[in-house]
């Protein structure tokens, strides 16, 4: 019987949801039904929000609104987190799946909009076989001690820090 993971993907560099991505494809090609939430981005089309739906086993859902960080107001965000992670608590419990994606809940979790304790509760309690990954900066020390695998990228070198170019189609979005 395979053992559930809980994978974290953290840190200030770039490379966090495509690597969950990745596991996401990698565990589609093996036959393994894959759910994808994306806990910011909704605001707009981009790039793996279309592809993925064209995979039968892999479901990707938006739950976001955009950038957090930009707004003046956090009360739809707050709103938006705690509806999202109904979702995403409903979907560990159900067995449904074989992997989950919970991309971008650490950025729900630094800025407070959901409780730490609520979302460990969930994700130590979910189905022995199901695989957990969760991606965004400043994973909380809870969640890393809990996990099974944590990576943290760290940014080297950026185009657009260091030499102002632009976010790019098939790169970025």
């Amino acid at each position: 019987m395979t053992r559930g993971l809980l994978v974290v993907f953290t840190g200030d560099g770039k490379g966090k949801t495509t690597a969950a991505l990745g596991m996401a494809l990698r565990a589609a090609g093996q036959g393994l039904k894959v759910l994808i939430l994306q806990f910011i981005k909704g605001a707009w089309a981009y790039g793996e929000l279309e592809a993925l739906r064209r995979f039968e086993e892999v479901e990707i859902e938006p739950l976001g609104s955009g950038f957090t960080w930009k707004k003046e107001s956090l009360d739809e965000d707050t709103k938006l987190a705690r509806a999202g992670w109904e979702r995403a608590a409903s979907a560990i419990r159900e067995s449904r799946y074989d992997m989950i994606v919970l991309d971008e809940l650490n950025y729900v979790l630094s800025y407070r909009l959901l409780p730490l304790e609520l979302v460990l509760e969930v994700i130590e309690g979910r189905p022995e076989g199901l695989h957990l990954v969760v991606t965004g900066r400043g994973a909380p020390e809870e969640l890393v001690n809990a996990a099974d695998l944590v990576t943290e990228m760290r940014q080297l070198k950026h185009h657009y820090h260091d030499q102002g170019i632009k976010a790019q189609r098939g790169i970025e979005f």
